[in-house]
């Protein structure tokens, strides 16, 4: 899976029930002050500051925000790059946009990876994010994650060769190696666990070539080093 699909999708997993009183959560915590500087921009119309560093680090559990480190500022520099180029081309699909709902349920998702609720929006609160930024975060990832699904997904087909192969040259071996003695399942009872695997890849090698070439075509300056 690509970077932003692995970043993406560990944070959209699954859809809890019930959403969040977003602007009623946020502890009363006083942020830290951010000395905030323009770090990059995208074809004359995206801005990254490192404040949007700072909230997608808080975004993430046992990472450090106080005294950042730089290899993990780097990480979500490049993460916010490929973000705002997908959503650059999936904001030419409105019917992609997310639902109230959507967000809501997303939003539950993410603050589930953290140790309470409580210290999720003390985290938010550190580095000076609202509740409104939050849901505009989550938004965009949602979109993003609709448009991968539309563009890739929606269009990866398996062939049941491919299936076999795999079955005969990976799944076998690998379940021979790990497992020992045990009986390996057949081919039909692997299909569908094969099945998944290989649309995953495929939607890998596929995002992963729409970055690049994505990159490559866009305009993107480094204003500042983090």
């Amino acid at each position: 899976m690509s970077r932003l699909a692995k970043a993406a999708r560990a944070l959209l997993l699954s859809l809890a029930l019930y959403p969040l009183p977003f602007t009623l959560l946020t502890p009363p915590v006083a942020a830290q002050e951010i000395v905030d500087r323009w770090v990059a921009t995208i074809n004359h119309r995206e801005l990254i500051t490192y404040t949007d560093l700072l909230w997608q680090l808080a975004l993430q559990p046992d990472t450090p925000i106080d005294q950042p480190r730089s290899e993990d500022l780097q990480r979500v520099l490049n993460l916010l790059i490929d973000q705002r180029l997908i959503s650059q081309e999936a904001g030419k699909l409105p019917t992609i946009t997310p639902s109230d709902a959507d967000v809501d349920r997303a939003t539950n998702e993410l603050v589930k990876r953290f140790p309470s609720q409580a210290a999720f929006y003390e985290r938010l609160a550190r580095v000076g994010l609202t509740g409104e930024g939050l849901r505009e975060i989550v938004r965009q990832r949602v979109e993003i994650e609709n448009y991968l699904n539309f563009r890739f997904r929606s269009f990866t087909i398996i062939s049941t060769q491919e299936i076999a192969a795999y079955y005969r040259d990976v799944y076998v071996p690998r379940h021979r190696r790990l497992s020992p003695g045990r009986i390996v399942p057949t081919l039909e009872q692997a299909t569908a666990e094969i099945e998944r695997t290989l649309t995953e890849d495929k939607i890998e090698s596929d995002t992963d070539a729409f970055l690049e070439d994505a990159r490559t075509r866009a305009e993107i300056v480094i204003l500042s080093q983090v």
